[in-house]
């Protein structure tokens, strides 16, 4: 069975800083707690407008981390630039709207396939591991493996959220296309990792995919960390995680 990493996003731990406009709490902090709780990676979205992440936190995190950093970016000039200027261990190509909340839904890749595999070409030469943040959907994940990319991440979202509506139906006809695409996507050599939403209750049935790698997980780990902490939160991730992929 192929060990199953856990990426912790540390985002929000910038959103609850950047609220009063101080020093604290402290994202690079956060990241370093995350790796002595066991965690593989540490994810971070510089966003267009730096709601969170800002451009010290990148340059503190490729300083300070002794894990891998998961560099999550819009497909624009600007974060390609900073991007070549770092080059993180991997990564993340997103969608981003500024009026959203958090990302919505998956990158359009079979629309742009020919910007897409431009923008990524540079990225991948400088070392760059790229992952494309896509939906259980075949023709986006067969778009994103001829641009080039090594590693797509499905988006649980859709997964999560009929989970918390209580329309257990439509999570688990949700549930089956993230597994049917997980294989589809492996059986085409791309590396599948999963994201956006999991939490203790809905992260074991994703984490029993085989095909899957790597879980990246943010949000819920962060609020958690407000009753328990965050290095108990990790941990129990980690601990469902573990045995769901054993099989227990």
């Amino acid at each position: 069975m192929n060990e199953l990493r856990l990426g912790v996003n540390i985002d929000h731990v910038a959103t609850v800083r950047n609220a009063r406009g101080s020093a604290y709490p402290d994202p690079v902090r956060a990241a370093k707690l995350a790796e002595d709780a066991g965690a593989d990676g540490i994810t971070a979205h510089l966003r267009e407008d730096r709601r969170h992440i800002t451009d010290g936190d990148i340059d503190r995190l490729m300083e300070a981390l002794s894990v891998p950093l998961n560099f999550e970016m819009a497909a624009t000039d600007e974060m390609q630039k900073i991007a070549l200027r770092h080059k993180p261990h991997a990564v993340c190509i997103v969608p981003e709207k500024r009026e959203e909340r958090t990302t919505e839904g998956g990158l359009e890749v079979a629309r742009e396939e020919n910007r897409l595999a431009h923008f990524i070409a540079p990225l991948a030469e400088a070392g760059c591991r790229v992952s494309i943040f896509i939906a259980a959907d075949a023709a986006q994940i067969e778009a994103a493996h001829r641009i080039g990319a090594a590693v797509v991440e499905l988006h649980t979202g859709a997964y999560c959220d009929f989970h918390a509506e209580g329309r257990f139906a439509e999570r688990d006809a949700e549930l089956e296309r993230l597994r049917e695409m997980s294989a589809f996507a492996h059986s085409l050599g791309l590396e599948v990792h999963a994201g956006h939403g999991l939490t203790f209750d809905t992260v074991a049935p994703i984490a029993a995919f085989p095909e899957v790698r790597e879980l990246n997980i943010g949000h819920f780990l962060i609020g958690e960390a407000i009753f328990v902490g965050l290095k108990p939160a990790i941990a129990e991730m980690r601990r469902i995680m573990d045995e769901a992929r054993a099989g227990r």
